[in-house]
């Protein structure tokens, strides 16, 4: 059974438009309500007060240079040194995900670092804290999917589609951006929803220069936008890691299959004894068994390893208790 319950989770409406602010996250109501069948007047009201109460948040998180390499942490803990640690590690620019197992007495977190460096949260500062008892670190190799990727299965694929901006041909690569475009995405890293005029505002430049820089960033792929919103609210009540053993020559078709699952909203190919990780949000313990046994079953996996998460501690676009805002 499941101590939580869904009475917290959305409607189906609130539950689309979220949705369609995952396929794009600057779309206009009007957009938005032509594909949804809603009034645009309703599209409105309803975005507003889901961000304004801090239901979701979109924003626009800045991509990381392909030289910075990222460590799947575990650190396993002394019962009672809990909340000091992850708070420690929660003060950290480089550690932008934090979860704390449901058993309570292992941490899960990511940490940027140099790929081939010894680092040093993980030699020195760790082992050298007395609350800890083992640290396993795995480097991501490669990444199938992650949390930006993720959709809700709300929509169907046509509303999708639709909702969704499809790049010209022959879109310019994403080059280097310049002073102008740095400071346009600062202003929209928070609130990618920021109108034009309030970024040309904040920036100083000229109101059609914003607005032509920003259709540009978006074409090239350098504004991505991500909507953060607690799953619960979703109806999604169980977060769940998942360690999975491959077979080497599988492992790319494998991990390909499984970014594509509706309830996977990070899968990334790793170092260590298991050689996939897994993140998903399902509704129950049910579905969770059902992920487990049909889908990873299915795919002939050697071995699955599963982490409930009981408290997300830090992720992008949430503030400390893991909290939209």
């Amino acid at each position: 059974m499941v101590l939580q319950t869904a009475d917290s989770a959305l409607d189906e409406r609130d539950q689309r438009l979220i949705a369609a602010l995952q396929c794009d996250g600057r779309l206009t109501a009007e957009r938005a309500g032509e594909v949804l069948a809603m009034s645009p007047r309703t599209v409105h009201r309803r975005w507003q007060a889901l961000i304004a109460d801090g239901t979701c948040r979109v924003i626009a998180p800045h991509a990381r240079h392909d030289s910075v390499g990222a460590l799947f942490l575990r650190i396993r803990v002394l019962g009672g040194k809990l909340d000091a640690l992850t708070a420690a590690l929660a003060a950290r620019s480089d550690v932008p995900f934090i979860d704390v197992s449901a058993s309570g007495d292992e941490i899960l977190a990511v940490s940027w670092t140099l790929p081939g460096t010894r680092d040093h949260l993980v030699f020195r500062d760790l082992p050298a804290t007395r609350a800890v008892t083992s640290v396993a670190a795995d480097t991501v190799l490669h990444v199938f999917a992650e949390a930006s990727d993720w959709r809700h299965a709300v929509l169907s694929d046509a509303e999708r589609a639709a909702l969704t901006p499809v790049l010209p041909p022959g879109a310019a690569p994403a080059g280097m951006a310049d002073d102008i475009d740095r400071g346009i995405l600062a202003v929209l890293e928070e609130d990618a929803r920021t109108p034009a005029a309030a970024v040309a505002l904040r920036t100083g430049h000229p109101d059609s220069t914003v607005r032509r820089r920003i259709a540009r960033l978006t074409e090239n792929g350098r504004l991505l936008t991500q909507v953060v919103v607690d799953p619960k609210r979703l109806g999604l009540l169980i977060d769940a890691n998942i360690m999975v053993r491959v077979a080497p020559a599988r492992l790319d078709t494998v991990g390909r299959t499984l970014a594509e699952h509706p309830a996977v909203h990070g899968a990334f190919a790793t170092t260590g004894p298991s050689n996939l990780h897994i993140a998903i949000w399902v509704r129950d313990l049910e579905h969770l068994y059902r992920f487990i046994t049909q889908d990873l079953g299915s795919l002939g996996v050697d071995g699955a390893e599963t982490v409930i998460v009981g408290h997300a501690v830090k992720r992008p676009g949430k503030g400390p208790g893991g909290r939209v805002g």
